[in-house]
């Protein structure tokens, strides 16, 4: 998609779709004066606000794609509502991103129609400075690593092995001073990586370990680590899931997708910070070589593992990481993980589940949610909950010790805790908001979760 600035109506193509936000009863497309004007209905003045804003911007894109439209216009001015609390700059970056946002399907494995698939190839826009016109395309910058993002994750698991992850990562920061560098199974072996290929074992596919290293900010300066699960199809090994969860486990690898993109996304655009990105990635898989519940795993950092679920997996592997990521002497660590169900019990598909040992970190993250859509709620992080994942034959059980499902999302997150104490620390648990839901003006399938919430956060840091 094009974004074209102009100062008037006239330099504006024909057949252009001309959008304007309306207080009409429905949407409705009037053509008058060889004009085609689509009326967008939207809430009264004093009863928007910016979640309300985000679909708006969205549904022009979708209404317009509805009627075949290949172009259309709108004027900034419509879109500035008080209640929102934007400034035009951030109006402008936003609207920029949701655009391109809206715009986005997954066709790579469909036949073209002869017309050519329904995307929207230009939008023209009135009543923007300069300075909105920039903040605008820096949103479309940002879109396309979150749509790139998308890709990666609905991508089939028999074309998204751990190998072509690996390229994947090279390929999305090439141009950038990004420097990646990949450990095998071999290397591994050597760090005492355990956990991670314990998980792997199963599979005919190496499993491998993506470091991302963008350092340009104070050589003093301690990185953000970013972790990411890379698990690139999620069988539930010897602990098999059921036929109708199978379907969307190519997508187990979303929160790898996601740290791949914001380190682009922060080269890209020049942030001078230091960012690490770590990815342990591999296929859980059932064969005669899998873990095995019952199994007790020596991880990294020397403690060990018991594992009662080998769909609980994502944890273990997480596990190795979070002691890799300690070589750093981090600022901060944040793991982004499509990691539990039951954060889809508890919050539904309307928001990440956060976990932090760091209360100021917990208030930042929901304040730079609201403004980029990508919105967290947070859950506990008791030290009481440790009772429940003590191993009876390791240290630490990988699922709760009682076989109990209640609490899920929290006790995966105090074992991971068990691997990062110490350290200042956040984990997303981006599975609520793996993949669109209805009503959200987005097409099926992956989200880019949390690319916007990350990139913002090292924005804001720098």
């Amino acid at each position: 998609m094009k974004i074209i600035f102009k100062n008037n109506v006239k330099e504006i193509n024909g057949e252009t779709l001309f959008v304007v936000v309306s207080s009409k009863n429905k949407d409705e497309i009037i053509r008058e004066n060889g004009v085609k004007a689509l009326f967008l209905k939207c809430d009264e003045s004093d009863k928007m606000n910016l979640r309300k804003l985000f679909l708006l911007v969205r549904k022009m894109i979708v209404v317009a794609k509805g009627v075949k439209a290949e172009r259309i216009a709108f004027n900034f001015n419509d879109f500035r509502f008080k209640n929102t609390n934007l400034s035009d700059l951030e109006l402008g970056e936003m609207i920029g991103s949701q655009l391109d946002f809206a715009n986005y399907e997954f066709t790579d494995y469909k036949t073209p129609p002869e017309e050519g698939f329904n995307f929207i190839k230009e939008v023209f826009v009135l009543g923007a400075t300069k300075e909105i016109e920039n903040a605008m395309l820096k949103g479309g910058v940002i879109a396309d690593e979150v749509n790139k993002t998308r890709t990666l994750a609905n991508t089939p698991g028999g074309d998204m092995t751990p190998k072509i992850l690996v390229e994947k990562a090279k390929e999305a920061v090439r141009g950038t001073t990004v420097k990646v560098k990949v450990l095998g199974e071999k290397e591994m072996e050597k760090q005492n990586m355990q956990a991670i290929l314990s998980v792997g074992r199963g599979s005919d596919e190496e499993s491998k370990f993506i470091i991302m290293e963008y350092l340009a900010g104070p050589k003093e300066e301690k990185p953000i680590v970013l972790v990411g699960k890379g698990v690139t199809f999620d069988s539930g090994g010897i602990n098999l899931k059921p036929s109708s969860s199978l379907f969307g486990m190519n997508m187990d690898m979303s929160g790898g997708a996601s740290v791949i993109h914001v380190m682009a996304l922060v080269a890209k655009m020049k942030l001078k910070k230091n960012v690490i990105g770590l990815i342990p990635s591999v296929e859980n898989m059932t064969s005669g070589k899998s873990y095995r519940p019952g199994d007790v795993v020596r991880s990294m950092s020397g403690k060990t593992i018991e594992i009662l679920n080998t769909d609980a997996e994502g944890r273990v592997i997480l596990a190795d990481a979070l002691t890799y990521a300690q070589k750093y002497d981090p600022e901060v660590v944040i793991d982004v993980a499509t990691l539990t169900g039951a954060a889809v019990v508890a919050l539904g598909e309307r928001a990440t589940a956060i976990f932090t040992n760091d209360d100021n970190l917990s208030k930042v993250f929901e304040e730079i949610g609201e403004k980029t859509g990508d919105y967290v709620w947070r859950l506990p992080l008791w030290e009481e909950y440790e009772n429940e994942i003590k191993g009876n034959l390791g240290d630490w059980a990988n699922v709760h010790n009682k076989d109990s499902r209640d609490g899920g999302a929290i006790y995966a997150a105090i074992f991971l805790h068990q691997f990062i104490k110490g350290f200042k620390w956040v984990h997303l648990d981006i599975a609520p908001r793996m993949t669109s839901m209805a009503g959200e003006n987005l097409a099926k399938g992956a989200l880019g979760t949390p690319v916007r919430l990350l990139y913002k956060l090292i924005e804001r840091t720098q």
